[in-house]
């Protein structure tokens, strides 16, 4: 165990034994496991994995803070930017959002849009987790008003028929199981994890196949260039296809995905050869993704050049793409934090507020270290927010 990490509770430490176990007679049997396998069942394992499991994962009690669990002000901002989207589009649109977290967005976006008149009519939440579907229907059942509760809906899969309105996802393609490379000798290599003499996992680097291979070397002619030797680090493959089947159905309307990240050439930068994979347990970060399977967060960064290649193949453009406090000061954030701070009477909740500004915009906070990106399709220019459109800066792609 990292000594500078907290120590985990007996059950905890049963819980992660008993992924560990499952982990390790997979690999006895199938052999070298592709670290994206590796992270998919860490991650995902039904009743085990970390987002699978009952676990805290949000807020103080858990591993990290996700931007809707500050405050209302980042959802409230999001919702702005949605509106004439869904003005455009009519009573009939819906809004998807990609894992609903502990349901803080949904709630503090579905009241705004309430307010201003523009309430989807469904609200629809696709979240894989068991635990944390029935975690947002409580909180959301207790929070909204019945008529507006009634409109949120819960979905096992992406939808399959046609539909118009706008999608959102906050740190979702982060969390997407990466394929971890590495090149020498001219070759592409896939990292996998194996078992050492003691029974611990292990990296080891295959030939990888075609499909790696080739995206591999898409970036390197994207780049301009051909990584060196031992250089390491992520890629998604799948994300064409990922993208394709989670609003490949979306006929008119507009996407917005935040998370941390990078566009491709900041991304795969010389001097970061071990790449972006790191691991969140209980607010500290650290570099060990073998660590307690199942109780911490693996976590890559998000090249954005290639979820912008992603959504043009599924049929989107890119509206706009900036960093995260450039979006929140273009979709009102300045209008909304007058507004709060002057209704509070309490000097504490004023602060609280004032903190949460600074969280989601200071360039160390999440100012700069997010971004955000906004696909259109089968709508008119005018039907998207004006003062986003004016800070686009999408040339950095």
């Amino acid at each position: 165990m990292n000594p500078k990490l907290p120590e985990p509770a007996a059950d905890e430490r049963a819980h992660s034994d008993h992924l560990a176990a499952l982990l390790r007679e997979e690999i006895a049997a199938q052999g070298p496991m592709p670290f994206s396998r590796f992270m998919e069942r860490c991650l995902y394992a039904p009743g085990l994995g970390y987002y699978s499991a009952g676990k805290a994962k949000f807020g103080t009690d858990g591993d990290f803070v996700t931007a809707p669990e500050l405050g209302t002000l980042f959802a409230r901002c999001v919702a702005r930017a949605f509106e004439p989207v869904l003005a455009s589009l009519g009573p009939e649109a819906d809004f998807l959002e990609l894992g609903g977290g502990t349901g803080a967005f949904a709630e503090a976006a579905l009241l705004a849009l309430d307010a201003a008149g523009r309430a989807p009519r469904r609200f629809m939440i696709l979240e894989p987790s068991a635990d944390l579907r029935q975690r947002q229907r409580e909180r959301l059942r207790e929070a909204l008003p019945p008529s507006l509760f009634a409109r949120v809906t819960w979905l096992d899969g992406p939808l399959e028929t046609p539909w118009d309105g706008v999608l959102f996802a906050n740190e979702v393609i982060d969390a997407l199981p990466t394929t971890r490379f590495t090149t020498r000798d001219g070759e592409v290599y896939e990292e996998h994890v194996v078992l050492d003499g003691e029974g611990r996992f292990v990296r080891s680097d295959r030939p990888a196949d075609s499909l790696v291979g080739g995206a591999v070397r898409h970036v390197e002619r994207d780049l301009g260039r051909d990584f060196e030797a031992g250089y390491r680090s992520e890629i998604l493959p799948q994300l064409p296809y990922w993208v394709q089947a989670v609003a490949g159905t979306l006929q008119r309307g507009a996407m917005i995905f935040s998370d941390y990240g990078y566009t491709r050439g900041e991304f795969y930068l010389p001097e970061r050869t071990d790449g972006t994979l790191r691991a969140f347990y209980r607010h500290r970060t650290h570099a060990d993704p073998f660590l307690l399977p199942g109780l911490q967060d693996l976590t890559a960064s998000v090249d954005f050049t290639a979820l912008a290649e992603a959504g043009n193949s599924a049929g989107f453009g890119v509206a706009a793409y900036m960093p995260q406090a450039q979006f929140l000061l273009a979709s009102g954030m300045q209008e909304f934090f007058e507004n709060d701070y002057l209704a509070l009477d309490d000097e504490a909740a004023r602060y609280r507020l004032a903190q949460e500004v600074k969280k989601l915009t200071l360039p160390e906070e999440m100012g700069e270290r997010f971004q955000v990106m906004m696909f259109a399709k089968g709508i008119d220019a005018a039907a998207l927010p004006a003062d986003v459109m004016a800070a686009d800066q999408g040339s950095r792609l």
